[in-house]
């Protein structure tokens, strides 16, 4: 199944999620731990400044954001979703550990968040995307709106499923097909997009191709 089989449509896209991982929400970490490579990676990179504000877009059950707390505990965390039942997981996970009071987290669509609308910030220190490029069908404004939002200095970090450019083609062709299961599709285009909204937006990128491509990591920073 292609990317064009995705919803275009936010509230149709929401149905679809919570549908998805109304069930699969209670054991979403467990199982994905074993194949969302990087993630913790991309975290220990994020290179918070003291005080800073770090907002993921797609948080789903709040696991990075937790990790993410536990790493750099005098940043500031915002979070959001467009699913209502992985943001009750969410909220729940931060409950039993104590976190409630240290993010915010709100119901949103990537492809046209706002962080002054939904948080009341004017600008975010550090934007990450962890394994959430390939399940946002907007995915290339939900870039751009990072970006436009990003303060001096800031930086947006992305990891996602690669091409598996050496990669056996059949391992490539039968896990594509277990993740399209999932509503998943990773972006063979991301590389040339990422660029053209680092040159848009005067940014630094760094790409990297990891495992082989099973992988693909990338940072964009603002001057």
């Amino acid at each position: 199944m292609s990317a064009g089989a995705e919803t275009g449509n936010p509230s149709e896209q929401k149905k679809l999620m919570d549908s998805t991982y109304g069930l699969h929400r209670h054991f979403y970490d467990f199982t994905r731990k074993f194949y969302l490579l990087g993630r913790d990676t991309l975290i220990r990179e994020l290179d918070v400044p003291k005080g800073g504000s770090v907002l993921e877009v797609g948080c789903g059950t709040a696991r990075n954001l937790i990790v993410a707390a536990k790493r750099w505990p005098d940043a500031r965390f915002y979070g959001f979703d467009i699913s209502d039942a992985m943001l009750t997981q969410a909220r729940s996970s931060l409950a039993k550990r104590g976190l409630s009071d240290k993010m915010m987290l709100a119901q949103a669509d990537a492809g046209t968040f706002d962080v002054s609308q939904l948080f009341g910030l004017d600008k975010v220190d550090r934007i990450f995307m962890s394994y959430t490029i390939s399940m946002i069908p907007p995915w290339q404004e939900a870039i751009e709106r990072a970006a436009e939002q990003l303060a001096p200095g800031g930086s947006l970090h992305i990891v996602d499923f690669g091409q598996y450019e050496r990669l056996p083609k059949l391992a490539k062709k039968l896990h594509f097909k277990s993740l399209n299961d999932f509503h998943v599709y990773p972006r063979r285009e991301l590389p040339a997009v990422l660029k053209r909204v680092a040159e848009e937006h005067d940014m630094a990128m760094d790409f990297r191709a990891l495992w082989r491509g099973y992988t693909w990591r990338a940072t964009l920073t603002k001057a």
